[in-house]
């Protein structure tokens, strides 16, 4: 009777969710308006280093942090081989396509080294997923977190493959339709398409029954296993889906710097990639994008600000460390708990002056 009712409770959820999955929660959203018009007009009043180092690798790092907020936030699996899965991406547009190491490129055109270095790199990352669902909590953490590891130590070893230490250099971008595709303003475009490409299909996919049914095995995979859904199916599945995301970043990376090396996809790097998520927030698919600005943001300036204050540069991260605690210690769900907590005051404030005003 429990078993049926649940089945019932089930359906029933994942039918209004179907519902809601028709209309978008930023189409009434002046803000989320306010911030697309920015975007799309970005190039117009932003110059060539704020729209590349600043704009253009906020959405980039974004979108490696997307990829693990939806496996945390919707999975309930903390993945720490989401960049690595990026960099190996990288590296296969490097050594599928062309570059300055012509003994190890094979020269094939943009348009057939991206998929298949998207393929395989969806691969890697359903195969770590198939690795990591088998277990939970801290050891999900440890186990994906020895499989980034690994890759680096191997990266940097490797010279038949992936040239070492040295890395990759010299990655050839596309050129087509006349358009170099890596000038400031194409890039950008391109970055700013597949950011929105994928920010949407986390919020179609968390919508979708498949995201249900991540979310219930999340909340209580024993009950689902009870209802009939294969519990570690879904768990892979998202990891693929995760990784796909974390791919496409990966292809943008390596464009965007014209190279891939070890240090690129090193332990600290992971590690980076959680402070973004987290910093951000890591139940909302925007989250990953704020973090990922405060991030670069930190990054780009707290060294300057550092040696203007008379201390040393070097001690950046520093400040990135101290701003994460802060964030952290103040709101469990990064940058949008504490927007939303400060709405919430407001509101409360707002309705108490409108009480005072009705007694008097």
């Amino acid at each position: 009777m429990s078993l049926a009712h649940d089945a019932r409770l089930a359906v029933g959820r994942a039918t209004e969710a179907q519902r809601a999955a028709r209309t978008w929660p930023e189409i009434n959203n002046p803000a989320a308006w306010a911030v697309a018009a920015i975007l799309v007009i970005m190039p117009l009043i932003a110059s060539s280093f704020f729209l590349i180092e600043i704009f253009a690798t906020t959405l980039i790092l974004g979108t490696m942090a997307l990829s693990l907020m939806f496996l945390a936030g919707y999975g309930g699996m903390v993945s720490l081989m989401q960049l690595t899965i990026a960099g190996f991406s990288a590296y296969m547009v490097a050594v599928f396509g062309v570059s300055g190491n012509a003994n190890i490129s094979l020269g094939w055109p943009w348009w057939l080294a991206v998929p298949m270095a998207l393929a395989l790199a969806t691969a890697f990352g359903t195969l770590g997923g198939a690795l990591a669902v088998r277990t939970e909590g801290i050891y999900t953490i440890m186990i994906t977190l020895a499989i980034g590891a690994a890759f680096y130590y191997f990266t940097n070893q490797n010279w038949a493959i992936f040239n070492g230490h040295t890395g990759i250099n010299n990655v050839a971008t596309p050129r087509f339709w006349g358009v170099n595709w890596r000038a400031d303003i194409p890039f950008y475009y391109i970055v700013l398409a597949v950011a929105a490409f994928c920010y949407f299909a986390v919020q179609y996919v968390v919508r979708a029954p498949f995201g249900l049914a991540l979310q219930g095995v999340r909340d209580n995979p024993r009950r689902m296993a009870a209802l009939g859904f294969n519990v570690n199916a879904h768990r892979i599945a998202a990891y693929a889906f995760a990784s796909f995301i974390a791919a496409l970043a990966g292809v943008l990376q390596v464009w965007n710097y014209r190279q891939i090396s070890p240090g690129s996809v090193s332990v600290g790097a992971c590690i980076d990639v959680l402070i973004i998520a987290v910093v951000g927030g890591i139940t909302r698919p925007i989250g990953p994008f704020i973090g990922a600005l405060t991030f670069v943001l930190l990054r780009t300036f707290a060294l300057d600000f550092l040696v203007r204050l008379g201390l040393d540069g070097n001690r950046f991260r520093l400040l990135i460390g101290l701003g994460f605690l802060a964030i952290v210690f103040w709101s469990s769900d990064g940058v949008i708990g504490l927007w939303q907590r400060w709405r919430q005051h407001q509101r409360r404030e707002v309705s108490r002056s409108g009480r005072g005003r009705g007694h008097g």
